[in-house]
Parts: structure tokens; C-alpha cells; sequence
């Protein structure tokens, strides 16, 4: 089947018309056309009842129907090729309109029956796919009763053409809304489209004859317009059903009416039918039955006049002598303390921004009402903006977690607040630099200019310490394949390059500014060479063995230059570390598809180094993900809680490859397997007769401490798929989790557990009796209170991220919300802490991720 316009018509000069200005109305495009069966030996014959005939319908499958749409608007490039004259004509008779084949029809007033005649100029070949159909009527001048009538012809035969089915739909809905997303329509067999009201040919299927079909249907628009959450896993379980009921379906009715699926735009809200001048639309009739009333009010979302003025006198400049001498009664001092206390993420009422600019003088002293103060200033108004420059300069100042709030997007367009953030993380020490610089990196993308304050910054920062310069200068280069913001980054980079040359030789011994770039820029020819190694390695055919025979003949004979450097080259994971080659014979791959390389380094000092290098693999959320242990280790530890966390080095060199620092451990699963318990493995490597379970009290020390920590972390980071093969265990004890490949809630197994505590890490601390899993339970609780007394921090880093291309988090629409929601800010410490004995006791107690774990066990073993 196929849809045709008529033969070129030629029409005078005078009946011409320019198009309506402004934006039209697009018509739907045709999706998909389900047919009946066809038979007959020379010719098409369509064998199908008439509604209402009696008969059994019966339904057979074709292949679908590709897009149809009409041609592109008039702005866009034509296609190569010759162009028909213009064909499609529009008429008004009778208050009807039409588009020809593709018929546009609505019912005018009938007391302005009057006729009338519009051409409509178009142009492209007789029929054409894939294109939207636009239509030139305006959408402000439709009427309630609106139709588009759509009739399909069957030119297949090359002699004539046929009416395959007609339907027509109503624009509006029973509501008055505007119909949006997919409408199914069936068509009327061997009948053209009737525009009338009303119409013989409607598409829509009554509501006593929809079945199951139908049903889904509608749930699966509903589904593609956002209205139903998107849950991955169960999303392929659901349409996987639909598919089989929609085949059963098919096999019953052998021969039905075939349907056209239509496709509408959508728009962000729903668009109301509404006369012009005063609302005609007549109210809904009181029912005496409980039905809820929907009630439209035209002026919902605007601006109140009065409430506008009045806000506007309050915060004038005149006010200013009058408020410095303002005092917060006890319950405003509530609520400014209130304002002040809520997270970053949470935007501020307009009564609560009045609150906060009447007080503004007396919160200077506190530091952190600054950020609430600065989202409550309209900057728009000149004068306002004005006083808020005025007074960030005697505010107190802020904390370096606070000021990178003031980098977000939010503040984009204020290049006096950026600029005193920036002033405020130049007093961080390089340490607490490096625990931001992957955000401060991403916060590049809302400055206003390429050379920018923060970018100046972070050049001069690079400039005294090399691993800044160069994790800097990794960061960037990951950045430059984003063609949006492609321009900025070659800026950074450049400036980086050029300011580092400038540098010479200090008396303390240091190389000069040349040298530093040399040792920085081989780094990316030594990850060039790596990937080349690794192409060869994996199309060399065979077993393990081979690969690893044929990587360390690569590295022993074409590639024999990667054995001894001519100058040492920086290590890109720790980049005052000196590498002066490779040692082929301690090289090896991993066991996985995508045979990852395990290299060890000679370094400068005399020592080795070893690391895990991945092509075609994503490592930047890795890699976010292990900067956010480093960063809470951090946090912990500057309150006294040593948890023995590993936060191994990950750097992503590109959008599928990077480096992973390589810790020697052993997967939970191969411990299990050759030990049958944690408490055997650790016996071997710490024995103690007198001390718990056999193994000395700090072993067992330890092991509790990195259970308690990974626990709680991996529960904010909602860290997903976790099993026994990506849970390891160092010869000291310290247990560390890698493989963060799903993060924010997203796990591909059903049912998970809030945080992966398996039977055989409590039976290690003694079981759920004992005081050691008592004492697992108390480290958690306080490191899960310091962590939530940080969360201002937590939140802001993981705001600067969510315009960064990481799957997880450019996927995810409130990435922030859903870190916060694991917070529970609206709890207390000591409401905290029972929550979190609760999710540990059902973490424990959960029985689906234990028979999740034995299928992957299963799994392996077949692998």
C-alpha cells in the first residue's frame, strides 16, 4: 500500500494565496498500517466485512508500513532529484476544509456558511516517506470540532488506483484537550474519508467494542508520551507480553479492518480548546454523584499584578535604610534557619525569597545563608542586582563546599558570583583541590566566555603541581569529543599548553616548562601503542594462553621500544611516579570479552607498578564513582573514622578506554570457592590462636571496617550489580567493591537489596548474634551521620555533573534528587540511625538476591 497525491493542477496567479504566518499546524505522521489478507492469483483482491455486516473478523500480518509524512517545511534543504509542480489544493465549501488525500476538515460556525477558496503551495515528488506533514491552518484557528480525515489508495498495480480505507478523527478530545502522541484509527473498508459532522468513517474504535488491543495500546502511548515511569527490565518483560498477546490476538481474528496509526505532536503541556474573547466553553453541569470536576482557569500560572507590585516596593532601594535595622522575630528566625538548612537542590518559595531579602542585613554574619541570599535576588532587576554585588563583598565568607554552588548552572549568567566562587576556591590547599577537579573541569561548560576566571584558575593551579596538571589536562582531552562545548575545551587546553612552555627551570632541580609538557604529552602515545597491543591481542585466535604468549611477544618484539622508555614517562594514574618501561614477562590479559591488559611498569626509584588498561569500555563513571570514595574517605577521616577504604586510582583517556590502578586481591566468589569461608582465608594470610575466630583482632578489625564503609557508600551511590565476582578482599583484610557500571538505583537484576551484605560476610563478624556484627552496625550508623552532615558537598559536585555525557547520570532526569533521597534529610541523627539498622537488617534478611546469586553463579561456572 502506498499513499498518492493527485496529477499536477495548474491554477491562475490570482487564486493564490501567501501561507499563514506564524506556526502551523503539523499533521500527524502515519506510523504503521495493519492490513487484511490478500488473495487472488493475477490481481489484489481485499476480502474483508463491512461494519455492522455480521460477520467474523478476521486479521492477518503484513509488513509494516514505513513513515508516511508529507514534505519538508519550505526553511529546509530539498532533496537532490527533480521536483513535481506543486499539487496539493485546499478548499473551504460549505465549511468544510480538505487537503487532498490526506484530507484536513473542520466545521465552521454556521452562520458564516460562506465559500471560499485557499491554494496551497508545496512541492516534492507525488508521495514521500519519513517527512512531516504540515499543514497551513494555525493552530489558534481550529475549532472544537476539528477533523483530519485520512484515506489510503492502493497504486500497487500500476493501473489506476483503489480506496483501500478512509477514517477521520477529531482534533479535540470529549475534554477539549488537543490530542497528542499516537492515535489508532481503523479504517472503513473501500470508503474514502468523510469530513462531515457526523462522519460516517470514524477512526475510533466505541468504547463497547475495544478488547485487550486496545488497552495496551493506550498504556503504551501513555508509556511513550513519560506518563508511566520508565523501569528498564521490566519495560522488556512488559512488551515481551504485549507482543504475545497481540499474536494471539492476531491468530483469532484472521480478518478485520485494517488500522493506521497516527502520530500527533506532543506538547509540554496539555493545550486547551478555548474561544477567542470571552471562554465560551460552557462549565461542566454539578453532578450529584462523587466524579471529580475538571475546572479550567485561564490565569493559572501568571503573574499576579498586584502581588508583583507589592513585591517590588518591598525590595526597593528605599527600603534599604529601614531593613539594616530589621531583626527576625522568634518564628521568622525559625524559618530563616529553616531556608537555610535546606539542601542545594531545593528551590525557594517566592514568599520564602521575600523572607530572606528583608533580612538580609542581619544573616551577613552567618556564611551559610549566602547561597539562599543570592538564589533570592532577582537579578534581572538592575537596582537589586546592584545592592546583592554591594553586599557579597562584606557577607561572610563561604566555604569552598558552598562556593561550589555558586558554579553551577543556576548561576550562568552572574559572572560577579562565579568570579567570588572562584575567589573562594583559591584558598582550598591542592590536596582538596584534586578531590573537585573532575566537577570544576565539568563547571567549565557554564561560564559566559572560553577564557574564563575559573579556567585562568585551574591553568595557574596546573602550573605548581604537576598531578593537577595533568589530570587537568586528561580531563579536558576527554571533553574535546563533545562538540557542544568542543570550542571551550581547546581553549583550556591550549592556555594549559601555552602557560606550562612559559615555565623554566627552578634552582630546586625541577624540569623547565617544556620538558614537564614532553613528559605529559607522551602519556597519550604510550595509550596509542597500548591500543594498538590490544587489537592484535584480540584477533589473535584461541585460548587465553595464546593471548598472553602473543602479548608479551608484542611487547618483546614489534613493540620492543614499550620495554625501556628513552625518556621516563609519568605515570598517567600518579603522575610523580616516573615509568621507564614495561616488563613483558609479568604482563597478562583478564578473562573477559573485552580481554583487558594487566601491565607492569619499571619505575625511576627502582620499584614496579602495576595497572589495568580498557578499550571499549566507558571508564568515567568509574571513575566519578571512585572519586566520591576518595572524597568520603576524606570526610571521614577528618572526623576520626579510619574505615580502611581503597580508593584505587581510575582515569578515563578517552570515551571507551583508560587506566585502572591494579590491587593485588581475590574475588569473594574464588575465596569462597577454594576456602568455603572468609574466616579460613584470612586465617592463612593472620593467624592468631588467642585472637577471635583464629585470625588476630586487627584483621578482623579491618575486614569489619571496610564492610561498614562500602556499605554505606555503595548505598548513596545506589551503586547497582553487585555480586561475589566484583566484591574483593586484600591480604590485610580490606575489603573494597569495583565495577560501577550501574549507579543511582539502576541494577539489571530485579529486587535488589538496598546494599550487598551476603550471609558470608556476617558469618565472617561472628553472625547477627555476635558483638563484632554489632559493631559493624555501629560504624555504619556513624559514617552514614558524617556523610548526611556533608550532603551540601555531596550534592553540589553531583550537580556540576549532570550535563556530563556518564551514562547513569545523563540518563537519569533528577540524578541529584535520588542521592539526596538516600541522605533522609528530614530525619534527625538519631532517626537515622534506626532507619539505617533497618535497611541493614533487611539487606541481610533479603532471600531474592541470594537465589539471584546462586543463577550467577551457575552463570560463570558455564562461561
Amino acid at each position: 500500500f502506498s499513499a498518492r497525491t493527485p496529477p499536477p493542477r495548474r491554477v491562475p496567479p490570482e487564486k493564490k494565496e501567501n501561507l499563514l504566518a506564524g506556526r502551523t499546524s503539523p499533521c500527524p505522521s502515519i506510523s504503521h498500517l495493519r492490513s487484511p489478507a490478500v488473495h487472488g492469483g493475477g490481481g489484489r483482491r481485499h476480502q474483508q466485512d463491512q461494519r455492522g455486516g455480521g460477520g467474523k473478523h478476521q486479521q492477518q500480518r503484513v509488513p509494516l508500513l514505513p513513515v508516511l509524512r508529507h514534505q519538508p517545511p519550505p526553511h529546509l534543504p530539498r532533496p537532490p532529484g527533480p521536483h513535481p509542480a506543486p499539487r496539493s489544493r485546499w478548499s473551504r465549501q460549505e465549511g468544510l476544509g480538505a487537503l487532498r488525500r490526506v484530507q484536513a476538515l473542520h466545521r465552521r460556525h454556521p452562520v458564516r456558511p460562506s465559500r471560499q477558496h485557499k491554494r496551497l503551495e508545496s512541492s516534492g515528488p507525488p508521495y514521500c516517506w519519513n517527512e512531516l506533514i504540515t499543514l497551513c491552518t494555525k493552530y489558534r484557528d481550529l475549532t472544537s470540532l476539528a477533523q483530519l480525515a485520512f484515506t489510503v489508495w492502493d497504486v500497487s498495480s500500476g493501473e489506476g488506483k483503489s480506496v483501500v480505507g478512509g477514517a477521520t478523527i477529531f482534533l479535540f478530545n470529549s475534554k477539549k484537550q488537543l490530542k497528542t502522541g499516537k492515535q489508532k484509527l481503523q479504517l472503513w473498508p473501500q470508503k474514502e474519508a468523510d469530513g462531515r459532522v457526523p462522519t460516517t468513517t470514524p477512526g475510533k474504535v466505541p468504547k463497547n467494542e475495544r478488547g485487550e488491543i486496545e488497552r495496551l495500546e493506550r498504556l503504551v502511548n501513555k508509556y511513550e508520551r513519560g506518563q508511566i515511569q520508565h523501569v528498564d527490565w521490566l519495560d522488556r518483560l512488559a512488551f515481551s507480553a504485549i507482543d504475545k498477546v497481540k499474536e494471539k490476538e492476531c491468530e483469532r481474528l484472521e480478518n478485520s479492518f485494517p488500522s493506521l496509526v497516527v502520530e500527533f505532536c506532543s506538547f509540554e503541556h496539555r493545550v486547551v480548546f478555548q474561544e477567542s474573547g470571552a471562554n465560551f466553553y460552557a462549565p461542566t453541569p454539578v453532578s450529584l454523584s462523587n466524579e471529580l470536576v475538571t475546572v479550567w482557569d485561564p490565569e493559572l500560572g501568571r503573574t499576579n499584578p498586584s502581588e508583583h507590585k507589592q513585591l517590588k516596593l518591598a525590595r526597593s532601594l528605599t527600603r534599604g535604610i529601614i531593613d539594616k535595622d530589621l531583626k527576625p522575630s522568634s518564628n521568622e528566625r525559625k524559618s530563616l534557619q529553616r531556608i537555610i538548612k535546606c539542601p542545594p537542590t531545593r528551590t525557594i518559595l517566592p514568599d520564602e525569597k521575600q523572607l530572606v531579602w528583608k533580612f538580609r542585613f542581619s544573616l551577613m554574619s552567618e556564611k551559610k545563608a549566602l547561597t539562599k541570599f543570592l538564589r533570592s535576588v532577582d537579578w534581572s532587576d538592575i537596582q537589586e542586582a546592584k545592592q546583592a554585588v554591594e553586599l557579597i563583598g562584606k557577607w561572610e565568607t563561604i566555604d569552598v563546599a558552598d562556593a561550589l554552588e555558586l558554579l553551577s548552572s543556576d548561576f550562568k549568567s552572574e559572572e560577579v558570583v562565579r568570579a567570588y566562587a572562584v575567589s573562594v576556591l583559591e584558598r582550598a590547599d591542592d590536596e582538596e583541590l584534586q578531590c573537585y577537579l573532575l566537577q570544576l573541569v565539568q563547571a567549565l561548560r557554564f561560564e559566559r566566555s572560553d577564557k574564563s576566571r575559573l579556567a585562568h584558575f585551574l591553568v595557574n593551579r596546573a602550573l605548581s603541581n604537576i598531578e593537577i596538571a595533568s589530570f587537568l589536562r586528561w580531563y579536558v582531552v576527554v571533553e574535546l569529543h563533545d562538540h557542544a562545548y568542543a570550542k571551550r575545551y581547546y581553549s583550556t587546553y591550549d592556555m594549559l599548553e601555552d602557560e606550562m612552555m612559559k615555565m623554566v627551570a627552578r634552582e630546586d632541580g625541577d624540569e623547565d616548562g617544556f620538558r614537564l609538557w614532553q613528559s605529559l604529552s607522551r602519556q597519550t602515545e604510550l595509550t596509542a601503542q597500548l591500543c594498538s597491543i590490544m587489537k592484535d591481542v584480540r584477533n589473535t585466535r584461541g585460548n587465553a594462553e595464546k593471548k598472553i604468549e602473543k602479548l608479551r611477544q608484542l611487547l618483546s618484539g614489534v613493540h620492543s621500544e614499550l620495554t625501556h622508555f628513552d625518556e621516563p614517562i609519568r605515570s598517567p594514574l600518579a603522575p610523580t611516579l616516573l615509568l621507564t618501561g614495561v616488563v613483558p614477562q609479568e604482563s597478562s590479559i583478564f578473562k573477559s570479552s573485552l580481554i583487558p591488559l594487566r601491565l607492569t611498569f619499571k619505575t625511576a626509584n627502582g620499584g614496579t607498578s602495576k595497572m589495568i588498561f580498557k578499550k571499549g569500555d566507558d571508564l568515567r563513571q568509574d571513575q566519578l564513582v571512585i572519586q566520591m570514595v576518595s572524597l568520603m574517605d576524606r570526610l571521614l577521616k577528618l572526623e576520626n573514622m579510619d574505615l580502611h577504604l581503597t580508593p584505587y586510582q581510575v582515569l578515563a583517556t578517552g570515551q571507551d578506554e583508560g587506566m585502572v590502578e591494579f590491587i593485588p586481591s581475590s574475588p569473594l566468589a574464588q575465596i569462597i570457592s577454594e576456602h568455603r569461608s572468609i574466616t579460613s582465608y584470612l586465617q592463612k594470610f593472620h593467624p592468631d590462636e588467642d585472637g577471635p575466630f583464629g585470625i588476630t583482632a586487627q584483621c578482623l578489625e579491618t575486614f569489619i571496617k571496610s564492610c561498614a564503609g562500602y556499605s554505606v557508600i555503595t548505598y548513596i551511590m545506589g551503586v547497582g550489580d553487585r555480586h561475589l565476582d566484583n566484591l574483593l578482599i586484600r591480604d590485610d583484610g580490606c575489603l573494597f567493591h569495583v565495577d560501577f557500571g550501574f549507579i543511582l538505583g539502576r541494577d539489571p537484576k530485579p529486587f535488589p537489596p538496598p546494599m550487598k551484605l551476603c550471609k558470608e560476610m556476617v558469618e565472617a563478624m561472628g553472625g547477627t548474634e555476635s558483638q563484632y556484627y554489632t559493631r559493624f552496625k555501629s560504624y555504619c550508623c556513624e559514617a552514614y551521620n558524617i556523610l548526611r552532615n556533608n550532603s551540601s558537598l555531596i550534592l553540589n559536585l553531583f550537580t556540576l555533573m549532570e550535563r556530563s555525557s556518564i551514562p547513569d547520570i545523563s540518563t537519569e532526569e533528577n540524578a541529584t534528587l535520588k542521592v539526596q533521597e538516600k541522605f533522609r534529610l528530614d530525619l534527625d541523627d538519631e532517626e537515622a540511625i534506626h532507619f539505617f539498622q533497618g535497611l541493614i537488617n533487611d539487606s541481610v534478611s533479603a532471600l531474592f538476591p541470594q537465589m539471584v546469586e546462586t543463577i550467577h553463579r551457575w552463570a560463570q561456572y558455564w562461561r
